[in-house]
């Protein structure tokens, strides 16, 4: 996760982009804690910080989605 947390400068295309790569990440780390959590093999501190890094994952995916979204004024 490497994006900068200023995405005013970026362009849609590179948005899209980023926000098609934070979501594999996003399936990735739910996938990654799931399996971790049935087999019992993770400690807590390790499934704590995967947590953490989806949590800032899915912000980021958030922001970005909402930067895409075009303003409706009504």
């Amino acid at each position: 996760m490497n994006a900068p947390s200023d995405i005013s400068m970026k362009t849609d295309e590179v948005l899209r982009v980023e926000l098609e790569v934070f979501r594999r990440e996003h399936r990735e780390l739910d996938e990654s804690i799931r399996v971790m959590q049935e087999r019992g093999t993770a400690d807590q501190l390790m499934l704590q910080r995967l947590k953490k890094k989806k949590l800032a994952l899915k912000d980021m995916i958030a922001l970005i989605e909402d930067r895409l979204t075009p303003d409706i004024i009504a």
